[in-house]
């Protein structure tokens, strides 16, 4: 039997990049999922992959940062497939500047969606399974369950011009140490995992002089890097180069997996050997 038999899957941010490949390991291994993206399209995609490979997968999507969302998007993987079992918080983006330069709109808008929205997610995720682990132990079962947040090097080393950024990821150390030690008692376990540099649209190779940038809720966001500053610093990570969508998800699955049932609180940094 796939190790994920029977598990319910929450992963925000699955439409593309990094949370696509989590949420096709997942269900690789057995899980149903419920897809998130700030656009309809990558999601209906993403989706279509998934049932074409078997499996099945619901779409929440919108923005995470959203007040009400953490409840919409916890409601929806119950409503779609009778509980929850894993949430990957992974939804989010850069909006980088230096500190005297950025706007409390910039600071705002990444702490949000960096912080804010997985604390209201898991908060609701708390609501839904306090109730279903206590009628699990009447029943004499016991089930793990998962917390996996994303976190990044820029929020355990700090990253110039992203104070924004990795404040953010800073504080979803905090949160999933504290969490650890909250959900416990549930049989939930609570890990992050901090990403070095990953091979995704946000972080494309720019020729000199070139500009990308992404449209997040009318605000026009500067994505990528410059060709001469990525190939510096794949001559300084041991494996000489940047992960792939498809590894980041592998670390991730780790602490989705049942070989990860007595491993809590913890940070694994996923760089490369840098």
């Amino acid at each position: 039997m796939a190790q994920l038999e029977g598990k319910v899957a929450i992963v925000t941010g699955s439409g593309r990049g990094i949370g696509k490949e989590i949420a096709l390991r997942l269900v690789r291994d057995g899980a149903k999922v419920v897809i998130n993206d700030i656009d309809e399209a990558p999601a209906k995609e993403t989706i279509a992959e998934i049932e074409k490979m078997g499996g099945k997968a619901v779409a929440c999507n919108g923005d995470v940062a959203k007040p009400d969302f953490g409840d919409r998007i916890v409601k929806t993987a119950v409503d779609a497939f009778g509980g929850c079992h894993i949430i990957v918080n992974n939804a989010g983006y850069t909006w980088d500047s230096v500190i005297q330069k950025m706007t409390d709109e910039q600071w705002y808008a990444i702490l949000d969606v960096h912080l804010t929205a997985p604390f209201r997610i898991l908060r609701a995720f708390q609501h839904h399974f306090k109730d279903a682990v206590e009628k699990e132990r009447a029943e004499g079962k016991r089930i793990v369950r998962k917390v996996v947040n994303i976190s990044s090097t820029s929020g355990v080393n700090g990253n110039a011009g992203q104070s924004n950024y990795s404040a953010g990821k800073a504080g979803v150390v905090g949160l999933t140490k504290t969490l650890a030690k909250e959900f416990g008692r549930y049989d939930v376990t609570v890990n992050a995992v901090a990403f070095g540099y990953i091979q995704t649209r946000l972080t494309k190779p720019l020729t000199q002089g070139e500009s990308g940038e992404i449209e997040v809720q009318g605000h026009k966001v500067k994505i990528g890097v410059q060709g001469g500053r990525l190939a510096a610093l794949n001559q300084m990570i041991p494996l000489g180069r940047g992960g792939l969508p498809e590894e980041a998800a592998g670390s991730v699955y780790l602490f989705c997996s049942p070989d990860s049932d007595y491993v809590s609180g913890q940070c694994l940094v996923v760089n490369g050997g840098l």
